[in-house]
């Protein structure tokens, strides 16, 4: 166990999530009756400033809210978990980012997000925090805040010695070479995997593929996540699937925020990229036993004891 906390600093969206649960996710013009409504805190990057914070980390979240009431609610809510909002900006002149979410009895869902404020993270924003980015162990960025910032964040990590780099590209989308070559491990699922190689990926097989192509874009690692398969892991010297942990599935709402933030944990304390992502995998198995993109996140002993568990039976 290493003797100090890592240091992860997280770059990306804070946003409110209202969730109703359904029997089923209404098709194009349908009207469902749900059976409840939760209003909860979410954001890729509040999700997975909280995570890091959650396991142990010292976790700075940089990021844009509106001078609104639902900000006020992210900020505090963030500062309760345990992560430092020092560099949080509020801009008065749009809304704090919304998501709408709709969640069916097998825990699948949909969403839709209106970023406001989300987009509105600026480069000075980012210097502003070079400081505390400069003695990070890991900095770990998404896709919802504006590429350019993605793309100049990663610019100025390749500057910091020892700072690894992660970019979950989510939601997915076409990201340009200079982007790839900085970064340390990328994320993707599936859909991501396969708008990033140009291949299908349907299957174990067709990840290893993909894998290998982006592996030639310049990126170290990737870590491709498959849901109910596990995660498979690319690197230039191996390629190797890390199985999922089964659980009953609540809520998958979170869960890749979930093992990216458990991926970040592991790497930061030292762990090698496949035992890092074995790592991440319990985090994200435990997160969709639970509702709630934060509320289901579980906290450092709770995820010891859960592979305490997983390893005796």
């Amino acid at each position: 166990m290493p003797d100090k906390n890592p240091i992860i600093t997280v770059v990306g969206s804070t946003h409110m999530d209202f969730v109703v649960v359904a029997d089923h996710i209404p098709r194009t013009g349908e009207t469902v009756m749900g059976s409840s409504f939760k209003m909860t805190p979410g954001g890729k990057g509040a999700n997975q400033a909280v995570a890091a914070a959650l396991l142990g980390a010292k976790s700075y979240l940089v990021s844009c809210l509106g001078e609104d009431h639902i900000g006020d609610l992210l900020l505090e809510n963030a500062r309760k978990k345990g992560v430092s909002t020092d560099y949080v900006v509020r801009d008065p002149a749009t809304y704090t980012g919304v998501a709408l979410i709709i969640i069916d009895k097998e825990g699948r869902n949909v969403i839709a997000v209106a970023p406001g404020a989300d987009h509105m993270l600026a480069t000075e924003d980012i210097d502003r925090a070079s400081e505390v980015m400069a003695k990070s162990d890991v900095i770990l960025l998404q896709l919802e805040i504006p590429l350019e910032i993605v793309s100049y964040v990663i610019r100025k990590a390749s500057q910091f010695k020892k700072v690894k780099t992660i970019l979950n590209p989510a939601p997915a989308r076409v990201l340009p070479g200079d982007v790839l070559k900085n970064v340390y491990v990328l994320t993707p699922n599936e859909v991501e995997a396969e708008l990033l190689s140009g291949l299908s990926v349907a299957n174990v097989n067709d990840a290893e593929r993909a894998g290998k192509r982006i592996i030639k874009k310049g990126v170290t690692s990737v870590v491709i996540t498959l849901g109910e398969k596990g995660s498979f892991v690319v690197t230039q010297k191996e390629s190797k699937l890390v199985p999922a942990i089964k659980v009953k599935p609540v809520d998958t709402t979170g869960a890749g925020d979930a093992f990216n933030a458990g991926l970040a944990f592991a790497l930061a304390e030292g762990k090698e990229i496949e035992e890092a992502a074995r790592f991440a995998n319990f985090v994200a198995a435990l997160k969709i036993t639970k509702l709630g993109a934060q509320e289901g996140l579980p906290s450092r002993a709770e995820v010891e004891d859960f592979i305490a568990k997983i390893e005796r039976s």
